[in-house]
């Protein structure tokens, strides 16, 4: 079950669209031209039950508008929050953006009050989420929630906010043509130095076991539990006193004619793709509407062959192409 929202009325009416994990909705009555402007494509790792979900919405809020994001739940219950969130969040956000009085400053400019606007409404409305969830009846979210990486575009601008360790992307071309990776977030990780020293100032206890050096875990200060492999999140409660946190890091990007597309996946394809080589992907595939699927693809490879005998992760990814009829072919 999937999502149809008004941007009149910010109600949710159930849709299906066949599968219940991704979301690719077209609000015809802004988008009228029914351009195919992205894709969204998601894999079932071999852990479970496929706890990922995403959503690309085209028309949002204007004409060439486009909500894009990617959760990935974690824990017994991450599935439930990860569809929770995916469900309810772009028609909360906006609400609350259109919601908030707007800022006059002879001092600011268009660009920096359109930021402004969107980064307090990104606060706004993910502290309300954490919220919701928190109230579900009969879930338990202690040790349960989901990250989110979400991509705002409002004609020229585009908004970042990140939660947890998914990761957002441009393909960026050059002035010599050929199409660079610029990573646009920071995975906020319990290895990062700023976000353990805040974990650990609260209270809770990071570090890595000896099966795994290179993977910084959280845990509770008596029990080697639950060992959050992420240093903010939806959910977590048992974790919230001790410094996982739900607020984003919200950033801002002014598209230029440069700028080609945005990349949202969850971290079962950046453990085993490099940014570079996810933008390369997606400039060989040249197809807004199968970019997805073939970074996709390519991380299942890159995991049989670099950890054959290890489970792999869920791996979803968004593509969001900037530039209409532009050729993504380096060196054109």
């Amino acid at each position: 079950m999937g999502i149809c929202i008004s941007s009149a009325s910010f109600e949710i009416q159930p849709v299906d669209f066949g599968n219940e994990n991704v979301v690719h909705y077209e609000d015809y009555n802004i988008n009228k031209y029914k351009q195919v402007i992205g894709s969204v494509f998601s894999q079932q790792g071999n852990k479970g039950i496929n706890q990922d979900s995403a959503i690309l919405y085209q028309g949002y809020g204007v004409e060439n508008g486009v909500f894009g994001g990617v959760f990935d739940g974690h824990g017994e219950n991450g599935q439930i929050a990860s569809k929770f969130v995916m469900n309810k969040l772009p028609s909360l956000l906006l609400k609350l953006t259109f919601s908030l009085p707007k800022i006059f400053s002879v001092k600011q400019n268009v660009m920096r009050r359109n930021f402004n606007k969107w980064k307090k409404a990104c606060w706004s409305s993910f502290m309300v989420m954490d919220r919701d969830i928190k109230s579900l009846a009969n879930l338990d979210s202690s040790f349960s929630g989901t990250t989110a990486v979400v991509a705002i575009r409002q004609d020229d601008d585009l908004i970042i906010a990140n939660l947890g360790d998914s990761r957002a992307v441009l393909g960026r071309k050059t002035e010599e043509g050929v199409i660079e990776a610029v990573q646009l977030t920071t995975d906020l990780k319990p290895s990062l130095t700023s976000e353990a020293e805040r974990i650990r100032r609260c209270g809770g206890r990071v570090f890595a076991r000896q099966e795994e050096p290179h993977i910084q875990r959280v845990y509770l200060p008596n029990e080697d539990v639950p060992g959050l492999a992420m240093a903010r999140s939806f959910g977590d409660f048992m974790l919230k006193y001790l410094g996982i946190i739900s607020e984003p890091d919200v950033s801002y990007h002014h598209i230029t004619p440069n700028d080609q597309f945005v990349v949202l996946a969850t971290d079962g394809v950046w453990d085993v793709l490099s940014n570079d080589q996810v933008v390369s992907i997606v400039c060989a595939t040249n197809n807004a509407a199968a970019a997805a699927e073939a970074v996709v693809q390519a991380s299942l490879d890159a995991w049989k062959q670099r950890f054959p005998n290890s489970k792999r992760d869920d791996s979803t990814v968004i593509c969001l192409f900037l530039q209409q009829g532009a050729s993504l072919q380096n060196g054109t």
